[in-house]
């Protein structure tokens, strides 16, 4: 019986497979699409868990050495295996997809055990271009064929405060906001009624104190200008980072009074974006130096394999800016949406997490 792995587990096998047939990536452009510069694949080293694996692309060959000696296998079929791989994520309604026939008797052949490679450092293959001997590129796989992982996803850690004052609520009160039943606005509804009682929520800190120093690395007053985004993505249902980058211009949280600088709060916003694809995570302290993720190969919905590189700063900030959208994390697991009372003041906490938008 063929074996069943996740539309995401396949989709990093497919651009693995996909980038050693044509030996080459296209890099993609801000808007998502193709863009006209190719850089030559030269080899690709991929961990499992016996070890360090290096595929060299050959002319008609891939040369795979590991640990335990050297092989050669035919180029043509990687792209074959490929194809089926993207055929079957393609066709599948459910997230669940089987293994195309002939894909895993060649899985066996090549050595491939682990459809998610195994690695410390948060990279799912490294990549040489131009020249085998090149320094080594880190790379994260995001596919729009399946489930992707958020660039933030902090759970609790990413939670941000808002200080509940105007009106000193009774408990009762407060247990009939945090009562409301459960929808897809009850985060917008609990606050609405919060406001409707005459109290008001403003920016108070950032929950965890990592995650606030990291912020902090961006700029002084970002945390709240994060929070305000969170804050607008739930009472006004837009999600896009660069549509909400728009409104809080217009609101100017930080009262910028020089038109000169008016573009701060994008400036701001692609830096943090970055910051998240190289390295920072909410509950590490973050020291503005990049991991060794250096790009995203995305996946785009007809199975191109589009390459963003930090080398091409400029473009993969553009694409992180108008490619991304604030997410809803759970309510119980990341323990937000409520009033929670500390020290004697009230605090009503958002969670900021970040993903990148499916089409």
């Amino acid at each position: 019986m063929a074996f069943e792995a996740t539309k995401k587990e396949w989709c990093e096998l497919y651009s693995f497979f996909r980038l050693l047939a044509d030996g080459k990536v296209v890099l993609g452009t801000a808007e998502a699409k193709a863009g006209d510069t190719f850089w030559p694949v030269a080899m690709i080293q991929r961990e499992e868990h016996d070890g360090t694996r290096q595929y060299y692309i050959e002319e008609d060959t891939i040369r795979i050495e590991g640990e335990n000696g050297s092989k050669s296998m035919p180029r043509e079929d990687f792209g074959i295996v490929a194809d089926l791989i993207l055929q079957a994520v393609k066709s599948s309604p459910e997230n669940d997809v089987a293994s195309p026939e002939g894909v895993e008797e060649f899985l066996d052949e090549a050595a491939i055990f682990d459809l998610e490679a195994k690695t410390e450092d948060r990279t799912d293959f490294s990549i040489t271009f131009w020249h085998p001997k090149a320094p080594l590129r880190g790379f994260n796989v995001r596919s729009r064929l399946g489930v992707m992982n958020p660039l933030l996803d902090g759970g609790r850690a990413a939670n941000l405060k808002l200080e509940q004052s105007g009106v000193k609520f009774a408990t009762p009160t407060v247990n009939k906001i945090n009562a409301l039943p459960e929808s897809p606005n009850e985060v917008a509804e609990r606050m609405m009624m919060i406001e409707r009682l005459g109290g008001v929520l403003k920016y108070a800190d950032v929950a965890d104190r990592v995650f606030r120093s990291n912020l902090l690395m961006i700029d002084l007053h970002f945390p709240r200008v994060l929070t305000e985004m969170v804050r607008i993505m739930h009472l006004d249902g837009i999600s896009r980072i660069s549509e909400l980058t728009e409104v809080i211009k217009q609101m100017n949280p930080l009262k910028i009074k020089d038109e000169l600088i008016n573009k701060l709060y994008e400036f701001k916003m692609k830096q943090f974006l970055m910051a998240l694809v190289l390295g920072m995570r909410p509950a590490k302290i973050y020291n503005g130096l990049d991991s060794a993720v250096e790009g995203i190969l995305l996946v785009d919905g007809n199975g191109e394999v589009l390459c963003y590189h930090k080398s091409e700063k400029q473009i993969m900030e553009d694409f992180l800016f108008l490619n991304t959208r604030l997410e809803k994390g759970s309510l119980e697991k990341d323990k937000y949406g409520f009033l929670e009372r500390e020290n004697g003041v009230y605090y009503f906490k958002l969670n900021a997490k970040i993903g990148l938008v499916k089409r």
